[in-house]
């Protein structure tokens, strides 16, 4: 689904955002875990039975992992970073694509950039016209 979000649609939509974040987060790190048990663990290169057991819960993992993001993904949000917990919503100021941007601890979307900038060009909400953001 596309759609250009405003910054209220934007932020009732925050909370189901940040529940789907943290639930690609969380599968994030199973796959890390179950990787490092595969690398670390001497059963697992000694015993193929073991070893094949494991390689499908990381296959699994995986497949999880992905089916979170397009989960998120599929409510038109764009995650950026998920180590630095970036997701942006398309939105549009004066008829120009802008990016609203949500960092994982905030609660609401405080900061805007443009469509070519990236994090480092985070601008507070309150320099748009609120009434051109729509």
């Amino acid at each position: 689904m596309f759609s250009h979000f405003t910054l209220k649609e934007s932020n009732q939509a925050l909370p189901t955002v940040i529940k789907k974040f943290k639930h690609i987060v969380n599968m994030k790190n199973v796959v890390v875990k179950v990787q490092s048990e595969i690398e670390t663990d001497p059963k697992y290169q000694s015993n193929f039975k073991e070893y094949i057991v494991k390689k499908q819960e990381l296959n699994s993992a995986i497949t999880n992992f992905y089916k979170s993001i397009e989960d998120l993904e599929s409510m038109g949000v764009v995650i950026k970073s998920i180590d630095q917990g970036l997701v942006d919503f398309p939105s549009l100021r004066f008829n120009e694509e802008i990016w609203l941007c949500w960092k994982e601890g905030e609660t609401e979307i405080k900061f805007w950039h443009g469509k070519d900038e990236g994090f480092t060009g985070r601008k507070p909400v309150e320099s748009v016209d609120l009434e051109k953001l729509r």
